[in-house]
């Protein structure tokens, strides 16, 4: 059986970038007024493209969007949300800075939070239960 059109909603999968500095601080990025979910915060990712993996996705986006080069150490679990008119399956690696300078080429800021800060944020919705894992990952 199939669902009206009407119920049937895009789903999106996204790498994000939980990056965390040598002190332990915690880069997050504001999307810009232009773009949907107007700047709320979020961790930095994009679009998964066909033939690209979550590990390829999230290395080229970070690079496109911070100018940065990262390295994982882990991936957490993927969280789905469901927003008005859109799905998103977003999957988190906690990563580090290897090389280069931060230059915002979509995003209108960002910020090095003590992870304590982290849920002081108007995050994109996606985005909460994935900074609530992390910090539960931290208490472990």
């Amino acid at each position: 059986m199939s669902l009206p059109k009407s119920n049937l909603q895009k789903i999106i999968q996204v790498s994000c970038a939980i990056i965390v500095s040598e002190d332990r601080k915690i880069l997050v990025t504001q999307r810009s007024a232009s773009m949907s979910l107007p700047l709320k915060w979020e961790f930095p990712g994009g679009k998964i493209e066909k033939e690209e993996s979550p590990e390829q996705t999230i290395v080229r986006e970070i690079k496109e969007e911070l100018n940065i080069e990262i390295s994982m150490s882990n991936k957490l679990p993927s969280v789905t949300h469901h927003y008005e008119n859109f799905s998103i399956i977003l999957i988190p690696f906690i990563c580090k800075i290897e090389h280069g300078e931060i230059k915002l080429s979509e995003h209108q800021a960002f910020r090095w939070l003590n992870p304590n800060k982290l849920l002081d944020l108007d995050w994109a919705e996606a985005d909460i239960p994935v900074a609530q894992y992390y910090l539960q990952t931290l208490n472990k």
